[in-house]
């Protein structure tokens, strides 16, 4: 069984943690219409959605990716970089538990979910803001038992690893080169956004289809071109909170 583990909109978003972008006004209403759409498209990919419960206490909540990376084998808890957002694992702890066993990242380090990339058994994680090198190198140590090698990215210009570079494949990564050195991908085959869409390099695979922002339609034909199929989603005011499409889910199959 595919899940899709998800969490609602916070009444208090417009209160969000913010690092790279001016605050804007942030339609609540529109934003919930917007994440249910999401959710529905989740569905139709296959995914059995489950939904934590809004936390008027934590703001940036919505964006569930960053308090946790799961893996076949094991998930791991996180401990984001923002104070604000840390009190947001304890209740995805408790969602995840039934299905992975749970290891988690330790103070002082911090580990945002939105910094890693994962490609097989490769882990790619962002040197970032909100991403330690001491959370990297701890994340390191626990995933070590189970195969995965763990390579450190340095990120500029944007809030996560996956702004600026994610899989629309098994083995392609599309990516902003302005906001990380492509050449960390070179295995892999690269993609790269339409200069006029920075914002354009997040990207969500689900199975066989990439769940795409709706505001970057000339990134979206590049993927089209190459034959990916893409499944367009209105993000508008989820991005005032700096949030993409993979941020809003953890994406996994119950063992």
């Amino acid at each position: 069984m595919l899940i899709a583990l998800t969490r609602d909109v916070s009444p208090d978003i417009a209160r969000c943690e913010l690092t790279h972008l001016e605050r804007r006004p942030v339609d609540v209403e529109l934003a919930v219409t917007q994440h249910r759409q999401y959710e529905d498209c989740l569905g139709r990919r296959g995914y059995e959605v489950r939904r934590l419960p809004a936390d008027p206490d934590l703001p940036d909540s919505v964006f569930i990716e960053d308090t946790c990376v799961v893996l076949p084998e094991v998930a791991v808890i996180t401990r984001p970089g923002a104070d604000s957002r840390k009190p947001e694992t304890r209740g995805v702890a408790e969602a995840m538990q039934p299905f992975r066993i749970l290891r988690f990242i330790e103070p002082p380090a911090t580990l945002d979910g939105g910094d890693v990339l994962q490609i097989g058994k490769r882990l790619f994680v962002g040197l970032t803001l909100r991403t330690s090198a001491e959370g990297i190198e701890q994340f390191r140590r626990l995933l070590q038992p189970y195969g995965y090698t763990v390579t450190p990215v340095t990120v500029t210009g944007c809030l996560h690893l996956k702004s600026a570079a994610t899989a629309v494949a098994d083995d392609a990564v599309l990516v902003n080169p302005t906001w990380v050195d492509s050449s960390v991908f070179r295995d892999f085959t690269r993609m790269e956004v339409d200069p006029s869409e920075p914002a354009g390099a997040n990207a969500l695979l689900a199975r066989d289809a990439v769940i795409y922002p709706a505001g970057c339609p000339r990134t979206r034909e590049r993927l089209e071109k190459r034959g990916i199929h893409v499944e367009p989603v209105d993000m508008s005011e989820l991005s005032k909170a700096e949030g993409g499409v993979t941020c809003c889910s953890l994406l996994f199959e119950a063992n």
